[in-house]
């Protein structure tokens, strides 16, 4: 198995991702380029749930403003819920999903921001689109769970769920990508669309590479860094503490030296004379 560590550029986010030497480098591309657009679904599903539960559904186009500024200049009427909380930017009801619920939708999306989590390459764990789509039905059942009649067609929930169009004119929007243009680097090589995988990895199926997939146009990305940051960190730690040492040695008395045993000029005379070098007058040191 042929395992791709897809990083994305100041390296923040990135996944794993297993594929064969037969397969061909555009289903890897298109392969690829779904589990990235799915990623960028949830994390945006995250944020968006967890205004749906404190605030409730998105109002009409048209409707927004907030509630208590709108009461008072006769405009739309919100019909309050038990669990009304008002949006300060005015763009949903304030009817919220109540303690309950919100508890479910934490859990939910806790689950599913950790399976995209960089973490989980740092782990060594492959993401696969089964389990990019189980945490999408997770997510959409508990939202059926808090809105049995659904939700409202232009709520922001509810069109992410029905699939990447609903991120249209987000900002998530940025981090898709077009699985017939994108592309994938390794070692400042692309992979080719009419290539095999292992034209461009090599015969070895248990080969693991580190790429950078990414918009077109943007030419062969920088090569990753010869260290980590970690071993970055610990060489600067070393070198700063031998640069004090060697401080610290520069603002020593350079005379200091001279009352060492090794420097004593007299060393081997009194070893002939059976006098002692630790023998010394009193008061002297």
């Amino acid at each position: 198995m042929v395992v791709i560590h897809v990083k994305f550029q100041g390296g923040e986010d990135q996944f794993l991702y297993e594929t064969t030497g037969d397969t061909t480098n555009d289903a890897l591309l298109r392969g690829l380029v779904d589990v990235n657009n799915t990623r960028v679904r949830i994390a945006y599903l995250c944020g968006a749930m967890a205004e749906l539960a404190e605030h409730g559904p998105a109002k009409p186009h048209g409707e927004e403003g907030i509630d208590r500024i709108q009461a008072l200049g006769g405009g739309t009427f919100v019909e309050k819920a038990d669990n009304y909380k008002e949006d300060p930017q005015g763009s949903r009801t304030g009817n919220g999903v109540g303690e309950q619920m919100t508890g479910v939708f934490k859990d939910v999306c806790s689950d599913a921001e950790a399976y995209i989590s960089k973490d989980r390459a740092l782990a060594r764990k492959a993401l696969t689109k089964e389990g990019l789509t189980e945490k999408l039905t997770t997510m959409k059942g508990a939202v059926t769970m808090a809105f049995p009649m659904g939700l409202p067609k232009w709520d922001p929930v509810f069109s992410a769920l029905e699939g990447e169009e609903g991120l249209e004119g987000t900002q998530a929007a940025q981090g898709l990508l077009d699985p017939a243009t994108a592309q994938l680097w390794c070692a400042g090589k692309e992979f080719v669309r009419e290539e095999l995988v292992r034209d461009r990895v090599g015969k070895n199926e248990k080969t693991k590479v580190v790429a950078k997939l990414q918009k077109p146009g943007h030419g062969a990305p920088a090569r990753e860094p010869c260290v980590s940051e970690g071993e970055r960190k610990a060489m600067m730690a070393h070198y700063f503490k031998r640069q004090e040492e060697l401080k610290q040695l520069a603002e020593a008395d350079d005379d200091d030296y001279m009352n060492s045993t090794w420097a004593d000029t007299t060393a081997l005379k009194n070893s002939l004379q059976g006098i002692s070098g630790g023998m010394k007058a009193p008061g002297i040191r």
